[in-house]
């Protein structure tokens, strides 16, 4: 077979013949069948329609599709009813106002692929500075694909639906498809709650008080405003973008009233309420890419530098929030497989706002983690998930809050300031088995403590950490069945510490924040100053003195739950949940020694809870969303919190309106 035959077979689908082929056939065209009784394997003769090679030689047994030697005659087409082009005079640039709307000049241009539609949106007439719709008298459908530039539900630049246009594009941006993204959201909470709130005869605002706790009901009032800006570079729809440069701030406004003192401010003559602002840079992060593995799939590996989102694992139970730091991160085999390395510095937190405070000296604690996933393991319809965080913090300055209280270190045990360091090695999975969907999470936490704050003597870290979620959808209804282990510490005067705790959680589990006790900080009374027994928006029996300033802590009580609930879709806009979750501590010794008491029973209670939440447009644009939950006390709750035999239910409300462009 000649060159140019070898070269097309593979492309017509042909094998290659054999070398004896190739020499001229001398049969007629007559003969073409063989005749009756050929022997077998004996070859047939070409057909009289069989194609040529360039040499001349016929390809024997092979006949091209749609092989001529001469071509067809040229066709002439002659449709006089056929639909010409539009004239020049169909499209247009502006209506003076005189005559008739299709008296419109033309001077229209397609700048590029993104705005083929938008350039048939009448444009701002430049004297008057409106709109002209007439043309909409034209095309009525035109209406459907022209809309504001702060409309969020359809293509915007705003958005980056589509690049910058090259004439208003800054100079300093080289080269085409550069993209401008700006997001805003609206946060505002409004939250009656009651909690149990200890006080002292020099402290309460009653001076008929004689009890350990005061009136429990409280008011928090809280409104964020978060700006974000992107610009990047690359086409997002089709390949990750080549660089982004990305910043976003929030500020925030809150409120709170409570009924006693020394729970807002340390001085009791600072009074019941405080209303307190403040500003954070909550992203701030350089991401370029490095490079492609796979042209084909777009398999790419990313850098990216500054303060930044991370999520430790699928639920957030061990890191999630946003810090300085570094991360090459990216994705193989068709995606996959997607791997994270990365370090992180940790800011300090503002105590009211909960945001970043760069103004502060960086903490002394740091965080190593990597960890890779893998779709569709073990099991086809699975992520799983390896990871390793180590975490290292040489936390010993003193530090108070913006309140006054003391944070590092915290007021328990021998006031000691303290340094540990913990390697988490953890698994999850998630995804679904058929019609069943899961999630769980183990983490292993082994270390080192410097002080073990009730020994004054270093301690070896040993405890472990599970949870999981199944659910299961019929129709508009989701039922959920979960489960939760935190271990706590059996013995805390020995030289391991065996209670679980998180570097900063933030878990979406059990109900997430319309859970009463995920929701609502438990203050310690009796066992340690300023501590609390969980924190703000986390499950975990801790015993820090905060979330945000404090330090992990891992002679603690523990964590068991075990909860049941459902989602359910009313309509496409209204989904209503509920949960039930019953509470324990893992064990309770460390309370007994703590309040110094012989015996406290493992029973935290009840959180019961339901929400409602409106999506107006069916996006997440706008969400409203209101929730009220109630904590049943269990026995080992009334051991802790018993107000005179009154301090055994407690309730939270969370009206919730998020607006977002």
């Amino acid at each position: 077979m000649s060159f140019l035959g070898a070269l097309l077979a593979p492309l017509l689908g042909l094998a290659a013949a054999p070398a004896a082929a190739a020499a001229p056939s001398t049969m007629p065209a007559a003969t073409a069948e063989a005749p009756a009784g050929t022997p077998a394997g004996t070859p047939a003769a070409t057909p009289a329609a069989a194609p040529t090679t360039a040499e001349g030689a016929l390809l024997d047994g092979r006949r091209r599709p749609g092989y001529q030697k001469t071509l067809p005659d040229k066709v002439e087409q002659d449709n006089p009813g056929a639909v010409n082009a539009p004239p020049p005079e169909a499209f247009y640039d502006k209506w003076d106002g005189e005559g008739s709307p299709s008296d419109l000049v033309v001077d229209t241009g397609v700048p590029d692929r993104w705005r083929i539609t938008s350039s048939l949106c009448p444009r701002k007439d430049t004297a008057t500075g409106r709109v002209n719709t007439a043309l909409y008298t034209l095309f009525p459908r035109l209406a459907y694909m022209c809309h504001s530039k702060l409309d969020p539900f359809h293509h915007n630049t705003l958005k980056g639906d589509r690049p910058l246009a090259a004439g208003k594009k800054p100079g300093f941006l080289k080269g085409e498809d550069w993209f401008f993204i700006a997001n805003g959201v609206s946060d505002t909470v409004i939250e009656p709650r009651s909690f149990p709130i200890p006080v002292g005869n020099q402290t309460t605002t009653d001076p008929d008080s004689n009890d350990t706790f005061g009136r429990s009901h409280s008011l928090v009032l809280s409104q964020t405003f978060i700006a974000g800006f992107s610009l990047l570079k690359g086409e997002t729809a089709f390949k990750p973008p080549i660089v982004e440069y990305r910043v976003a701030i929030a500020g925030n406004i809150n409120h709170v009233e409570v009924p006693e003192r020394r729970v807002l401010y340390v001085e009791p003559s600072k009074g019941t309420k405080r209303t307190d602002g403040f500003i954070g840079l909550q992203e701030a992060f350089i991401d370029y890419h490095l490079g492609r593995f796979d042209t084909k799939r777009f398999d790419f590996m990313s850098l990216r530098v500054g303060i930044q989102p991370f999520q430790s694992d699928f639920r957030g139970f061990l890191f999630n929030d946003n810090q300085l730091g570094v991360r090459l991160f990216g994705n193989r085999d068709n995606n996959r497989m997607q791997f994270n390395l990365a370090a992180f510095w940790r800011i300090e937190k503002e105590t009211n706002s909960g945001l970043n405070n760069i103004a502060a000296p960086l903490r002394q604690d740091w965080i190593l983690t990597g960890n890779l996933y893998r779709q569709d393991f073990p099991v086809v319809g699975l992520t799983s998930q390896i990871s390793a965080t180590w975490n290292i913090n040489h936390d010993t300055r003193i530090v108070a809050d913006a309140n006054g209280f003391p944070v590092r270190p915290a007021l328990i045990g021998d006031l000691r300031p303290r340094k540990y360091q913990v390697l988490y090695l953890g698994y999850g999975v998630d995804g679904h088995i058929g019609r069943l969907n899961l999630t769980g999470q183990i983490y292993g936490a082994f270390g080192k403590d410097r002080n073990n704050y009730l020994t004054s003597e270093p301690a070896t870290i040993r405890a472990f950490f599970g949870a999981a979620e199944v659910s299961y959808d019929r129709n508009w209804a989701r039922l959920r069945a979960s489960a939760l282990y935190a271990s706590g510490d059996s013995n805390p005067y020995d030289k391991t510490e065996k209670g679980f705790d998180a570097i900063f959680e933030n878990p979406q589990f059990a109900g997430a924040d319309t859970s009463y006790w995920i929701r609502q900080t438990i203050p310690f009374a009796g066992g340690g100053r300023v501590i609390s027994i969980n924190g703000r928006n986390g499950i975990l029996n801790s015993l820090r003195s905060s979330k945000e300033q404090g330090q992990s802590n891992f002679i603690n009580p523990g964590t068991a739950l075990v909860g049941l609930g459902g989602d359910f879709d009313l309509t496409p806009t209204v989904r209503v949940s509920t949960n039930a979750n019953h509470l324990w501590f893992a064990n309770t010794r460390v309370l007994q020694v703590l309040r110094n008491e012989g015996s406290i029973p493992r029973s935290i209670g009840w959180d019961l809870s339901v929400a409602s939440t409106w999506r107006p447009k069916a996006a997440q644009n706008v969400v409203f969303r209101l929730s009220g939950a109630v904590l049943k006390a269990g026995d080992g709750f009334k051991d802790l919190f018993d107000k005179q035999g009154h301090g055994r239910q407690f309730y939270s409300v969370l009206a919730n309106a998020t607006l977002s462009f």
